[in-house]
């Protein structure tokens, strides 16, 4: 069943889980409560109110992640984005724009965000596909349209809820992390992982605090409640997870690229995920996420 508030947020419902979305706030997931418990952070709980990226959880386009001093190289000169977190411009130009819903269904919600008007000199516009399954959730991202050559990289960022009690669990199948500088952009250097690091045997969080870029990850991410366990897939063009762990909440966040990947790749790094897309060609990634009750309380 699909529904409209009178906020104009869009409400799925499936079985034991119902799910809202704020085309308006950035088209992003604003709560996702299943078997009874809120799932996502809430703007309520965001530590700060701008930029809006500490809560919820919305898509990242045309790039993902901190890009330093927003600063973009191509042939004709350097193109120059408006920093709006420290010195980086990040997570993209979509998450705090209005979405237009262009499709909905009982399940399903699609909307697109144009980038033109937004100090992107490339033109084009990002398109995304949620769809609401009685045990998960089905995400596409889409980016293209553009008018002339320019860089494209896109993903999720989650902000998943931390329990009422007991901790949280957390896989991620990778070994490898990239070294970041002191502002948490990638110098393009690759080390292997700390004990304190390795998520591949799905360690409980703790008070471990991480914010962390997994490269070559393989297999899904589980986030584990004390109550669920969900499993995030994603295609094989977005095998970059950047990990954050603050106290509100965790983020579990699927990337075709590298943050930092426009000038990394300009530098002669190599994996970083870049895609130059020509007008006409676009670049798409899906995920997946499924869920399962971990018990059941005896009634």
């Amino acid at each position: 069943m699909a529904r409209v508030s009178v906020a104009g947020i869009v409400e799925l419902a499936q079985r034991d889980a119902v799910l809202q979305i704020d085309p308006t706030d950035g088209g992003r997931i604003v709560s996702l409560v299943i078997a009874g418990a809120e799932r996502i952070v809430p703007k309520a709980r965001a530590r700060q109110e701008t930029p809006p990226i500490f809560w919820g959880s919305f898509p990242m386009a045309p790039w993902a992640g901190r890009l330093a001093r927003g600063c973009i190289p191509i042939p004709s000169g350097d193109v120059r984005l408006e920093p709006n977190l420290g010195r980086s411009a990040i997570h993209g130009l979509v998450f705090d724009k209005p979405w237009d819903i262009i499709g909905r269904t009982a399940s399903a919600v699609t909307m697109t965000c144009d980038l033109r008007g937004q100090g992107w000199p490339f033109g084009g516009r990002a398109t995304q596909r949620l769809t609401f399954r009685p045990d998960g959730l089905d995400l596409a991202l889409e980016v293209g349209g553009y008018t002339r050559l320019g860089p494209a990289g896109i993903g999720w960022h989650p902000w998943f809820a931390r329990p009422a009690t007991g901790d949280l669990a957390l896989t991620v199948d990778a070994s490898e992390v990239l070294v970041t500088d002191t502002d948490l952009v990638p110098t393009g250097e690759v080390r292997h992982v700390t004990a304190v690091e390795d998520l591949r045997g799905g360690p409980p969080l703790g008070d471990r605090r991480l914010d962390h870029v997994y490269v070559r990850v393989s297999g899904p991410a589980i986030v584990r409640w004390p109550d669920l366990e969900l499993r995030i897939s994603a295609d094989d063009s977005a095998r970059t997870v950047v990990v954050h762990t603050p106290p509100e909440g965790i983020c579990v966040e699927h990337q075709t690229i590298w943050p930092n990947a426009p000038l990394l790749a300009a530098a002669g790094i190599r994996e970083t995920g870049m895609r130059m897309l020509e007008p006409g060609e676009s670049l798409t990634a899906t995920a997946r996420w499924t869920w399962i009750a971990r018990f059941r309380q005896a009634s």
